[in-house]
């Protein structure tokens, strides 16, 4: 795809999937501007070392975004991260702390840019599948993915007629480069884990005109895992326990 000129505002943008659609929008000629409380070890077009939990950092990242480059096209919302849950002892503070990175820094993004976006504009907010089913102990981030889900199509009908809004749900989705048994595969119908390209060839998609009639749509990609029943000593998989 073709994004030349265009302006890609995308947070959690130093590793992982994140890092990923960076390089993606670089590649098909956009222009990037970054966000992640981590350093942005990436040539993008501009990079900010700020917590997305902090109303000043995000206010500061967006007034230098809008001075340097006018207008934007896209915002992907993509940061997030876990402080765990009940059986760990996350406490009030830092539930806090997550759903301020995982959902409110995408409404106030939302709501910094909204007069600044070409248009025409897009906005992908990237969820999880652990947004609709769950492992013991992730009650922040799955709370977190599932806000994002529901800010999706509300932000979509208040900006209705000027940017489309939707949301990308992955899955297993390999960032480290790991090695995999069959057994994990084999959960997949589509017999492998999912890589960050999975990811980024999406979220491109959902900006560009091709996907002009997707709008406040979440859209699940995780090789299939979540539509398999999978039951004990079935598929290449037993259930296990460490007491």
């Amino acid at each position: 795809m073709d994004f030349t000129g265009k302006v890609a505002v995308i947070t959690g943008g130093a590793q992982g999937i994140g890092k990923n659609i960076v390089e993606g929008f670089l590649k098909a000629g956009a222009y990037v501007a970054v966000i992640d409380k981590a350093a942005v070890n990436i040539e993008a077009s501009y990079t900010y070392q700020g917590d997305l939990a902090e109303e000043e950092h995000i206010r500061i990242f967006a007034k230098e975004v809008k001075q340097r480059f006018g207008k934007i096209d896209y915002l992907i919302n993509n940061a997030c991260f876990s402080n765990k849950g009940l059986l760990s002892g996350c406490s009030y503070e830092a539930f806090d702390e997550v759903l301020k990175v995982g959902v409110i820094a995408p409404y106030y993004l939302t709501q910094l840019f909204m007069d600044s976006f070409h248009q025409g504009g897009a906005i992908v907010n990237i969820s999880s599948t652990r947004a609709a089913m769950s492992q013991e102990d992730t009650e922040s981030y799955s709370a977190a993915k599932g806000g994002i889900l529901s800010l999706t199509h509300a932000l979509a009908v208040s900006l209705a007629g000027k940017v489309r809004v939707n949301a990308i749900s992955p899955g297993w989705i390999d960032t480290t480069g790991g090695e995999f048994t069959e057994a994990d595969k084999l959960q997949h119908p589509v017999k492998r884990i999912g890589i960050p390209e999975d990811i980024t060839k999406l979220v491109m998609f959902l900006c560009s005109e091709d996907s002009s009639f997707i709008n406040g749509e979440n859209i699940t990609v995780d090789g299939g895992m979540s539509r398999l029943m999978i039951y004990h000593n079935e598929e290449g998989w037993e259930y296990g326990r460490n007491c």
